[in-house]
């Protein structure tokens, strides 16, 4: 089981550091006051997750869990940057955002779903929940600025 406690963390994580990612190039262009509190705010929680997994992580592998690759950041990086070239509104960077929180709530239920029965440990499944809760909270605040 171990190795599903470790896949899980490890996929956590990188939906954690995608989501940091895709703040930290979204925020370069947010010219909105409250929008870039409510970025920052977003950011630190996925960070919160991310120190969460780092300090369980140990637990089950002397390696460390699992990031975003290089070229998934700069496809996140370029994506950003050719889909506000011509709009980078509120209202557009909150629909990116969006987008990508959506993809890891699916990634995020789905692994929910596929270990139900199974006994993972009741940290890792914690910060799997929390983890989804987070993001599905995020999709509403983020709705506000559409």
């Amino acid at each position: 089981m171990e190795n599903q406690n470790l896949n899980i963390l490890d996929e956590v994580n990188k939906g954690a550091t995608m989501g940091m990612d895709a703040i930290t190039y979204v925020s370069e262009k947010v010219e909105d006051a409250n929008f870039k509190n409510v970025l920052d705010t977003e950011y630190n929680k996925y960070k919160d997750i991310s120190r969460r997994v780092n300090n369980l992580y140990s637990q089950y592998s002397d390696k460390e869990p699992h990031e975003t690759n290089a070229m998934n950041k700069a496809m996140t990086w370029y994506g950003i940057q050719m889909k506000t070239m011509t709009d980078d509104t509120t209202s557009k960077l909150s629909e990116l955002l969006m987008q990508g929180t959506n993809m890891g709530i699916i990634e995020g239920r789905r692994l929910i779903n596929q270990n139900e029965n199974s006994d993972i440990d009741s940290d890792v499944k914690n910060i799997l929940n929390d983890f989804v809760v987070m993001q599905e909270d995020s999709v509403e605040t983020l709705k506000k600025y559409l």
